[in-house]
């Protein structure tokens, strides 16, 4: 693209009189075709009046009204078919400005002779050029933004301090109309016919994260959808505008969600491993030993079968009560009240300040994850290490115990 234009811009442009078709010939200035013009009248009404003179010569009033008669005419018809070209070249440049103004820059001047009105005809007709090229690139630009954003499988809404929608792409016109056009309509009856969860993320206010198609009131076998609302809002043409942006989560978090459980069965797999493979070593020898007849290590070795059995069963059923968590049931909390009864619990240290504004979550479910990131040993050789930015670790291992909850 920069090529093209160092070369256009390297291109010998074409003289002023070779613009737009053949050579316009010797150029004459207006002043000088103009002084021509007034010279030569002036001659002619010296030469008809010494001509008079020669015919009347005691009637010098006679001789100067018969001059006048002469020469006025013929300076009237000679001027005014000298001025009317121009005065027609100046129209046509108020219609070309008029075509500008209303976007149509297909319009072009000539001018046959080769002076100053055809240096100004030839700049026009550059600029209207100029402008054209320029409305053609922005067109194709903005033809190439409309098939972007039409096609983006981000849902888009713009909608005006007013209330109705002024753009919509075809994402949000499937999503929240069946495909229909969206633009002219208010948001609140679009949103009337939108799932409940979408009113509620935008009466919260700012960006987040919905679900939909989860709950009671939704037919059986409905899926459960994720989106993110995104809002930003922005001044247009004077008046206050807001865009929505919707864009569905389900298949990310879903991909997240299969390699999350390909990490559990990997530490899974790797703890029963490491659990089965002594009991069926010390089996095997347990069968060896009362084969030989040695049977005074049996004990210990039965002893460590129940040890790893023990071990086995303590993994499983600690994941088990993890997967039977009930539901959280999330309260407004201030976090420092819940730190406050949490230091009751365990010894540790804030190694930042608390956020100021409550949180939403269940508090007794946040307490088992906090209590062990925050656990350390209470002799005096040792002191609790600073816990590290609790509210995000707690926020954190509630999304996570929430999620495992509501797959229970």
């Amino acid at each position: 693209m920069a090529g093209a234009e160092q070369q256009q811009q390297q291109r010998p442009r074409p003289a002023a009189g070779a613009r737009g078709g053949a050579s316009k010939g010797i150029r004459l200035s207006l002043l000088t075709r103009w002084s021509a013009l007034v010279g030569t009248l002036l001659t002619l009404g010296i030469l008809v009046a010494l001509a008079l003179t020669r015919l009347l010569p005691q009637r010098p009033g006679l001789v100067l009204a018969l001059c006048l008669l002469c020469v006025l005419p013929l300076a009237v018809i000679t001027i005014r078919a000298q001025l009317a070209p121009i005065l027609s070249l100046f129209r046509a440049l108020t219609g070309t400005v008029t075509s500008y103004q209303d976007g149509d820059f297909s319009f072009s001047l000539h001018w046959p002779q080769n002076d100053e009105l055809s240096d100004l005809v030839a700049a026009h007709n550059a600029l209207g050029a100029v402008l054209r090229q320029q409305r053609l690139e922005l067109v194709q630009r903005e033809l190439l933004l409309d098939t972007m954003v039409q096609n983006t499988p981000v849902a888009m809404l713009l909608v005006s301090e007013g209330g109705p929608v002024v753009y919509a792409n075809v994402a949000a016109r499937q999503l929240l109309n069946q495909g229909r056009k969206l633009e002219g309509h208010r948001l609140d009856a679009v949103l009337a016919q939108a799932a409940p969860a979408l009113n509620e993320a935008l009466a919260r206010g700012g960006d987040g994260l919905f679900t939909t198609g989860a709950g009671a009131g939704t037919e059986a076998g409905a899926e459960e959808e994720v989106f993110h609302l995104a809002r930003r809002s922005f001044n247009l043409n004077g008046r206050r505008h807001e865009l929505l942006l919707l864009r569905q989560l389900t298949l990310e978090l879903r991909r997240q969600e299969v390699q999350t459980w390909k990490k559990v069965i990997r530490v899974i797999s790797h703890e029963l491993n490491n659990s089965l493979a002594p009991l069926t070593s010390l089996a095997h020898s347990g069968a060896e030993l009362v084969r030989r007849g040695q049977t005074a290590r049996l004990p210990q070795i039965l002893a460590t079968i129940e040890e790893r059995s023990r071990h086995l069963e303590s993994f499983i059923l600690g994941y088990a009560r993890f997967a039977k968590l009930p539901a959280p049931r999330p309260e407004w909390q201030d976090w420092g009240a819940f730190v406050g009864h949490l230091a009751a619990q365990v010894e540790f240290a804030l190694a930042g300040a608390l956020p100021a504004e409550p949180a939403a979550f269940d508090a007794a479910q946040l307490e088992r994850p906090c209590s062990t990131c925050s656990r350390t040993p209470t002799s005096p050789a040792r002191r609790p290490a600073p816990c590290a930015s609790p509210c995000a670790a707690c926020r954190t291992a509630c999304a996570s115990r929430c999620r495992t909850a509501a797959r229970a």
